[in-house]
């Protein structure tokens, strides 16, 4: 038992520092990168290098430019391929009031053959994405324009374009970390509440019973601070990423507040 708990330990790290390991730094370049093989290894081995390695926060993407048809983004390093740029080519094939257009990408030397790139393309009135594992010209289509407004917009602003920095397995591997905080179960609560402990450092100790009390307007002071939170279900857990992002330790905040004539007032944010 302890041998084989050894070896399993003496590979997990080996792994490890293998995929820490800088490309640049191999003596030859392998048609694939180390990373690309973790869904193959066994799950007691690849998750904990997954999670080590990416995060939920590789569920934000990154910014890399905006796509018109006066001039393209330029060139950016994506995740997967090295070399990139995009411009947008404006049509009417359906003979529509406003028409659509043509996003063109093009994508080259790619750091292994089994990568691939994820984007987020999007205006102030759509969004949608796609994948690239192919180092060629790929296009994007956009039938018709919503409106005069959208057409404007991208005639002069252009099609905003994301990246997803952590490629696919990043990606996937950010999606599992957060899937769970959506659920309406038990199991989703925990996953609130594992959240919150893992990437804010926030702890919850649980209430004395009875959870549930009659109290009266004499046991309520001014400047009393009530802080409501849910960590359970669809609402809970986008709460829990409000909190995540913004930093806050509860979703809801109130201050009791009592006049000079004793009045009880609850004053609570608009938010």
């Amino acid at each position: 038992m302890e041998s084989s708990f050894s070896l399993k330990t003496i590979l997990t790290i080996s792994l490890f520092l293998f995929f820490l390991t800088p490309q640049s730094s191999l003596a030859i370049k392998v048609p694939f990168h180390p990373q690309d093989l973790l869904p193959l290894l066994p799950r007691q081995v690849s998750w904990p290098i997954l999670n080590y390695l990416n995060g939920a926060v590789d569920l934000l993407p990154t910014f890399v430019g905006a796509a018109s048809s006066f001039n393209d983004t330029g060139e950016w390093k994506g995740a997967c391929f090295y070399e990139n740029r995009a411009w947008m080519e404006f049509h009417n094939k359906t003979g529509s009031e406003f028409g659509g257009g043509t996003l063109h990408l093009e994508v080259s030397k790619a750091h292994s053959w089994t990568c691939m790139d994820i984007y987020v393309f999007a205006t102030p009135y759509r969004v949608t994405w796609d994948y690239y594992f192919i180092s060629r010209e790929h296009t994007l289509e956009f039938k018709e324009w919503d409106s005069k407004a959208e057409y404007e917009y991208v005639k002069r602003r252009g099609v905003s374009i994301f990246l997803m920095q952590a490629g696919m397995l990043g990606t996937l591997s950010a999606l599992w970390d957060v899937f769970p905080l959506f659920t309406n179960t038990g199991w989703g609560e925990n996953s609130n509440i594992g959240f919150l402990e893992k990437h804010m450092g926030a702890t919850f100790e649980q209430r004395p019973q009875p959870w549930v009390t009659n109290i009266s307007v004499d046991d309520i002071h001014s400047g009393d601070f009530l802080a409501i939170s849910k960590i359970r279900g669809r609402w809970g857990g986008f709460e829990t990423l409000e909190k995540w992002v913004s930093g806050a330790y509860a979703g809801h905040t109130a201050v009791c507040l009592k006049d000079s004539e004793g009045k009880l007032w609850v004053g609570e944010s608009g938010t």
